[in-house]
């Protein structure tokens, strides 16, 4: 129905068509004065009058937008619906970090969220959603310390933590400030903070929920760990680099004892040597197994260059001969179970023996087939020493340097460099090294010091995830995500997660509340340590652990019910929790009173394996439930060229100066927040979102448009009340029911939308409503109408009906993405009785009434016949000729009828369809048509009733010079001389003035 409109004038008839509503006044206005004789009918056109302005711009744009938040109550907007009756929705805030200015990114998802926010409000739900801030960790520790040098080393956790906070608390009021600009709707005296008292003592009661049902335990064992910050990091707290560059090495491994199987294909067994390939040689020292695949096949071979024995996967014969560039000859093939018991001698280790083991890790894909395993810097490698009571013995301390137990040749050398070189040397030295090179591939690094971690062995408390993802999966399989593609990415990510390492080697954080037997070592926790502990914490904060004695931390009641006697014997810990447990157990204090779960979350992608996952752990573990219904997933955002945005590249792009404008406007020019969130609702936010120049600009214009659409129907509303002079829609003339129909088709539609958070689609059915079924077709239609007829006429009223309608319409459908435009639009509207907010009334308010497929089918034959008449007039004035409809008797003609029930009209529906001065409606070609005449010939089907009526018809359009001349009121041909009105503005004007 919408897309037949397409195409209905011709290229330069529609860009006059499409004039703005400005434009069409000031033609208007021109042609009256352009003499004393017409200048007499100026005051008789009802031409568009508001002060709602055409275009706000630099500082008149800013100085709009703080005074509608200033005077529509945007500050006071959520408490006021939080006081209301309402079903609840919740959209719960993840926190962003506050460590830095507020950015793109901060835009994008607080108004995607802010969009959803008001929307829900509109349709009558009590919006939950509490703003937060995430407060701890290490990249706000980094920048609070960045400027203080050398005098780090000298600072008490308690100034390192009085610092942080500082700068934290900096960070968070510079993002609110932001916030509150960007029209983002909450109460921002009542947010969340993670370094809060309540909070941090609701943490630790989640910390001792877990820790009670076995989900938290203390270990050693490998993790993901940082030199440059010296602290254990969860995967979450990484990045991978593409482009790393290892050091990879195929290492010989001799067999001391030869599996049985292969003892009968060579008589010198001690001359094989199992092979292997790593990435990582400074890993060699540590190692204690070769592992296998049990059900492949591997392969005693013979290097044609050397007449060495190799043993390595079949598959990988091929391949490693040609990277080693020999030729081998297999001696004999064997099943991976064939290698069981057999024995190698560490290549660069005196006496140590590494065994060959099986190990469902091990691939094909690249290397060997054999993997050299060391369990203190695999996870892997940890899994197949637990199975095979393998030591898990660690050479490599905090700061990645090899410690004293791996001998003075490698003492105090940093892994990743220094000392991976000794090892390679080390091993070429004792001729077992038959092959390095350089391989570029994915490795991980810190995300906040940007550089390389490695994989280390150490005491940490983690997270049972293995015991908790099973039910952790079932549950996410049923919340609903969007776009779908990322709940397998999730559920991927939580298969592969078996331990969660929650301990970091911080002071800026929540202490993991545990004391520690200076002889013994073992952890003291329990329920009246948690006790103290949590009132302790509700009282002081977390800063306790670090301010009071330890004698008020574990006191002599707790000890003795603890079963212990001296408090001196006891030491604190010093591990902080990883600020993605801070984050995940927000569930637990933000939506305590929406039954701990959330109606919605809403991130970024990267949170997919960061909150997303830590909120649904800890909340299965403790609630055994998700806590969220619904998950949105956003992308990142790039620059307009697909760039990853980096302050040394110069392509950031600076929100504030988006909205305020840089130092050069012409370069930086000042769009305020409207385009802003524009920009963030028309972009395709489940993939990667640009930003850049053009992309404001086109956001500006596209605003501008939507901005005079309003503006024209603002205009011709002046004077007009809805309660005494709206039409009933039965009344009303056929062309105006047939808007109705499509401005009830498009309320659905975008009210679905938002529905689906595809606000994209509600910018592009937006954009085409106002563009095509408005602007080029239905304003351009009904000017002579608004302009020409009695202010109080039926038919004007009709229409003014329609844009009363059109406007409540557009500017509620707008208002979620654009709240400054509506509110001001709203505030303009002459029929409000008060200036409330357009927040506070309410959703579209379309009717059901509006739908009647019936008028649509006569529109639309009439809309075929003026096309074929338009495009044979292409360019030129319509009202300048007079069109001759012919439709043989049918059920098409019955349409029309009720569009002109007389033969000739100027003023019937019909002919304001064609916008030319004269339609006449026959059954057949008139006998008298000179042979010269270009009939322009058509068919139109007809389907009503669901397709159980289905008639097509033909029709004839005839064109020809208007027959009289130009009224100099209306300016259409239909006047009996040029020097007086038409009949129609006669009977207008008449009693008015005296001409």
């Amino acid at each position: 129905m919408i897309s037949a409109l397409r195409g209905r004038c011709g290229p330069t008839l529609a860009k006059k068509l499409r004039a703005t509503a400005g434009g069409r006044c000031r033609v208007l206005v021109a042609s009256s004065s352009s003499s004393h004789g017409k200048n007499k009918f100026k005051e008789t056109v009802l031409l568009p009058r508001t002060d709602f302005p055409m275009r706000l711009s630099g500082r008149e744009l800013l100085e709009k937008e703080l005074q509608i938040q200033r005077e529509c109550g945007f500050s006071e907007l959520y408490s006021w619906q939080r006081n209301r009756k309402g079903k609840q929705f919740c959209v719960h805030d993840g926190p962003p970090y506050a460590n830095g200015d507020p950015h793109v990114g901060h835009a994008l998802n607080k108004i995607l969220k802010d969009i959803t926010n008001r929307f829900q409000m509109m349709r009558g739900c009590k919006v939950h959603f509490v703003p937060g801030w995430d407060c701890h960790g290490l990249p706000i520790e980094l920048r609070a310390l960045a400027k203080c040098g050398e005098e780090v080393k000298a600072l008490s956790p308690v100034e390192i933590r009085q610092k942080a906070r500082e700068f934290a608390e900096r960070a968070i009021e510079h993002q609110r400030a932001a916030f509150i600009r960007w029209g983002v709707m909450a109460d921002w005296d009542n947010c969340y903070y993670t370094f809060d008292k309540q909070y941090e003592a609701k943490q630790l009661q989640v910390f001792h929920k877990m820790f009670d049902k076995g989900y938290i335990y203390r270990d050693y064992k490998p993790v993901f760990w940082s030199p440059s910050t010296r602290t254990a990091l969860a995967e979450a707290e990484l990045e991978y680099n593409q482009q790393h560059i290892s050091r990879s090495v195929y290492v010989k491994f001799p067999l001391v004892k030869t599996p049985s199987k292969l003892m009968s294909a060579t008589d010198d067994t001690s001359s094989i040597n199992a092979l292997i390939w790593t990435t990582q040689p400074w890993t060699i020292p540590a190692n204690q197994a070769v592992c296998y695949m049990p059900n492949a096949q591997y392969s005693l071979v013979k290097c044609l260059n050397t007449e060495e024995l190799y043993l390595l996967g079949t598959e990988c014969v091929d391949s490693t001969a040609a990277i080693l560039d020999t030729q081998f000859e297999i001696l004999q093939t064997v099943t991976g179970s064939d290698l069981e018991g057999g024995v190698c001698s560490h290549p660069i280790i005196p006496g140590r023996e590494s065994q060959l083991l099986p190990a469902n890790h091990v691939t094909m894909v690249k290397g060997t087939g054999l993997v050299h395993t060391a369990p203190a810097h695999g996870m892997e490698d940890y899994g197949v020493a637990s199975q095979h009571k393998l030591s898990v013995d660690c050479l490599v301390d905090e700061d990645g340097l090899f410690t004293e137990a791996a001998g003075l040749e490698l003492q105090n050398k940093y892994v990743l460099k220094e000392g991976n070189e000794t090892v390679i040397q080390m091993l070429h030295g004792a001729n077992m090294l038959l092959k390095e090179q350089d391989f570029i591939h994915s490795y991980p690094y810190d995300w906040r010091t940007k550089k390389p971690v490695i994989i280390r062995s150490s005491k940490q408390w983690f997270i049972d995830a293995a015991s908790i993802k099973d039910r952790a999966q079932e549950l996410l399989k049923k919340v609903q995500m969007i776009p779908r593609s990322a709940v397998n990415s999730m559920l991927a990510m939580l298969d592969r997660r078996t331990y969660w390492c929650i301990s970091r080697q911080r002071c800026w954080g929540v202490p993991i509340p545990v004391f520690y037997h200076k002889e013994t070592a073992e952890p003291l926790i329990n329920k009246y340590t948690k006790e103290h502990l949590i009132k302790l914490v509700e009282v002081h904060g977390s800063d306790c652990w670090w301010t009071l004695p330890l004698d008020q931390l574990l006191t002599k009641e707790v000890l003795k019910k603890s079963g212990g006697s001296d408090v001196s014997n006891y030491v604190k810990g010093e591990d902080v929790l990883d600020i993605w447990f801070d984050s995940g157990i927000s569930w637990a204090y933000v939506l305590e009173d929406v039954s701990n779960i959330a109606d919605v979350y809403l991130e970024g992608k990267d949170q997919l394996g960061g909150w997303f996952q830590s909120s649904l752990l800890t909340s299965v573990a403790v609630e055994k439930q998700a806590p969220y219904r619904k998950l949105i997933v956003h992308g990142f955002t790039l620059n307009e060229t697909g760039e990853k945005m980096s302050k040394s590249l110069g392509n950031v792009v600076d929100p504030d100066i988006v909205i305020n404008g840089g130092q050069d406007p012409n370069q930086d020019p000042p769009y305020g927040a409207d385009v802003l969130r524009w920009w963030v609702a028309e972009s395709n936010v489940f993939a990667e979102v640009l930003i850049g120049q053009n992309i404001l600009h086109a956001a500006r214009d596209d605003v501008f448009k939507l901005r005079n659409t309003l503006r024209f129907m603002l205009g011709n509303l002046c004077n007009f009340d809805p309660e005494t002079d709206a039409v009933p829609s039965e009344q009303m003339l056929i062309l105006d029911q047939y808007m109705l129909h499509l401005l009830q088709d498009y309320s659905t539609k975008v009210t679905e939308a938002y529905t689906q958070y595809d606000f994209g689609k509600v910018i592009r059915l937006m954009l085409a409503f106002i563009n095509r079924e408005l602007s080029s077709f239905y304003f351009s239609i009904i000017k002579d109408r608004l302009y020409c007829e009695d202010e109080k006429h039926p038919k004007r009223l009709s229409c003014q009906t329609v844009l009363d309608e059109a406007l409540d319409v557009i500017t509620r459908s707008v208002a979620p993405i654009l709240p400054h435009l509506a509110e001001e639009v709203f505030q303009h509207q002459s029929n409000k009785k008060e200036p409330l907010s357009v927040f506070r009334t309410g959703w579209i308010k379309s009717s059901s009434v509006w739908r009647k497929p019936g008028v649509v089918e006569a529109i639309e034959g009439a809309c075929a016949m003026r096309d074929s008449f338009l495009s044979s007039v292409s360019g030129k004035n319509t009202a300048e000729y007079d069109v001759t409809v012919i439709i043989e008797p049918s059920l098409l003609l019955e349409l029309m009828e009720r569009l002109q029930d007389e033969q000739i009209s100027s003023t019937s529906q019909l002919n304001e369809l064609m916008m030319s001065s004269r339609t006449t409606l026959l059954t057949s070609v008139p006998r008298d048509l000179p042979a010269d005449t270009d009939l322009i010939g058509g068919k139109f089907v007809i389907n009503l009733e669901g397709g159980d009526i289905c008639e097509e018809s033909s029709y004839k359009v005839i064109v020809e010079t208007a027959a009289k001349e130009r009224c100099p009121r209306c300016k259409k041909y239909t006047s009996d001389s040029a020097l007086t009105p038409c009949p129609r503005c006669l009977e207008v004007i008449a009693g008015k003035w005296s001409a």
